[in-house]
């Protein structure tokens, strides 16, 4: 079979920009395919992020003409590459949208508000309606027509409408389809109808079973009905979309769109997480070296923290935004109980200040058994990982998660809720599955304190009562392979099932 011609759209690439997950995504699938043997090539928002990653960025020559509410806005379309690899990025260079993540408090999308609260920019639908038209006007500098355009949340929703409406009777765009992936449901962009003249869209196309969405243009719906096919992170994930309780009022719609609705999990970079060559912790190791390995990053986690270094008490370890959908209620909830349980908790990440407040009291109360850095520090991380020796993400819906596949390759079983991508990448440690061998972490369904709790101290029962069922369970966990070629090898079907490239 031949290579494909592939163009991927998003707002966020790691190494470039990046708030969340969609960056992992944007940067490691490309490079994967591209190890595959297909052309492949990104385009991105110019974001001063971008500019101070400090990437060589050289210009094209190319000015792009983008119409944006019956005026026609110019914008230059530089380029780099993905970070460790040959993948050209074109950047969509427009300061007045793009460049505005230098000040406090101010990031990609959003901007810092009093009481510690953010907030969206106002202008959002502008700038991506702005750079999802920017997106079709790249196609003829690319070097390449594509076969498909794969584009990657609300903020790239409009990219399949303007292809079909806009563009398709062009040329260079008669044969190129449209792939449109959900990262997370929940944030669809839905603003005002009075966008749709920025669109410079016909009228009649923001009605209920196209772009209306209770009076509103959505994007994230525009993205799902117009592209040739949508998927989402994971196979759990795309089948729980189509249920009231996690469609987020897109249900009816998913459940409509039948096959074209698919589901494929998210890899890991073994490459940036594997403790056989992490350079942020205390000591490597291998599933051989497992044992003496974690002890010593375990000492060194709780210093970190300025926790007693005592190698016989559990850690229980969280790398998180800090809010509701990663389920920090919850563990908040059940914290005093792990304590009694004899644990020790370490907390990193950012989020609702009122659970900063949370975490910096139940610190205040207990400084020699709870750690908590509120931010978001890359090395820590990777020493939670590596010395926690349970991981808690019990989520109230994930995606897809990287965390407890981060957890795996650590040998630190991840403690879940049965949910997503967290239901379809963690085989719980069960009596059967224990027996059988493919446990590799422990989970629970019932989104409670209590469930997480009972999780919890089972998983305790095993690490100091059946050690070797645990240590078991940590080589299996060990074992699983997520890398992004079997991530890639999945889209590449799906890419070729939709352009019907053989």
């Amino acid at each position: 079979m031949g290579g494909l011609r592939i163009l991927v759209a998003a707002s966020e690439v790691a190494g470039l920009a990046k708030t969340g997950g969609l960056a992992d995504v944007a940067a490691s699938l490309p490079r994967a395919l591209a190890g595959r043997g297909h052309q492949v090539a990104v385009v991105m928002p110019y974001y001063g992020a971008v500019r101070r990653s400090g990437v060589a960025v050289e210009k094209t020559g190319a000015a792009l003409p983008v119409p944006l509410g019956g005026r026609t806005l110019a914008c230059r379309l530089l380029r780099t590459r993905l970070p460790n690899s040959d993948v050209p990025v074109y950047l969509v260079e427009h300061p007045p949208f793009f460049e505005r993540d230098d000040g406090p408090g101010r990031g990609l999308y959003q901007q810092g508000m009093p009481g510690g609260y953010k907030a969206d920019f106002p202008d959002n639908a502008e700038r991506f309606t702005f750079f999802s038209r920017a997106v079709l006007e790249a196609v003829p500098f690319l070097g390449f027509t594509p076969d498909i355009i794969h584009a990657n949340d609300w903020q790239t929703g409009l990219v399949p409408v303007f292809l079909n409406e806009t563009y398709r009777t062009k040329a260079a765009y008669r044969d190129v389809r449209s792939l449109f992936t959900v990262h997370n449901l929940a944030y669809q962009g839905v603003y005002s109808p009075d966008v749709m003249k920025l669109t410079g869209l016909p009228g009649w196309l923001l009605n209920p079973a196209q772009l209306e969405f209770h009076g509103h243009l959505n994007f994230l719906k525009a993205g799902i009905v117009f592209a040739d096919a949508v998927n989402t992170v994971s196979p759990t994930y795309a089948r729980e979309i189509t249920t009231p309780d996690f469609g987020c009022g897109l249900d009816g719609l998913l459940r409509g769109v039948g096959p074209k609705l698919s589901g494929i999990v998210n890899g890991c970079d073994y490459g940036d997480w594997d403790p056989a060559h992490d350079r942020h912790i205390a000591r490597r190791y291998t599933a051989d070296t497992v044992a003496a390995g974690k002890a010593a990053c375990k000492a060194d986690l709780q210093k970190r923290y300025g926790l007693p270094q005592k190698p016989d008490v559990p850690v229980l370890g969280m790398v998180a935004r800090l809010v509701s959908q990663k389920g920090i209620d919850l563990v908040l909830s059940a914290a005093p109980g792990f304590l009694d349980l004899g644990c020790q908790l370490v907390f990193l990440g950012d989020g609702d200040p009122e659970y900063h407040d949370e975490l910096t009291a139940f610190k205040a109360r207990h400084p020699d058994k709870v750690g908590v850095f509120l931010g978001f520090h890359e090395g820590l991380a990777h020493a939670v990982e590596a010395g926690s020796d349970l991981f808690l993400m019990p989520s109230r819906y994930e995606p897809c998660g990287l965390n407890q596949i981060y957890s795996l390759r650590y040998g630190t079983p991840p403690v879940v809720r049965a949910t997503g991508g967290l239901a379809d990448t963690i085989v719980s440690a069960t009596e059967e599955n224990l027996t059988a061998g493919t446990a590799t972490g422990f989970s629970f369904n019932e989104f409670s304190a209590r469930a997480l709790y009972e999780t919890v101290k089972w998983a305790l029962a095993l690490y100091r009562t059946r050690p070797a069922d645990f240590a078991r369970v940590v080589r299996t966990a060990m074992a699983q392979d997520w890398g992004w070629d079997r991530s890639a090898a999945e889209y590449e079907a799906l890419y070729r099932k939709v352009s019907r490239v053989v």
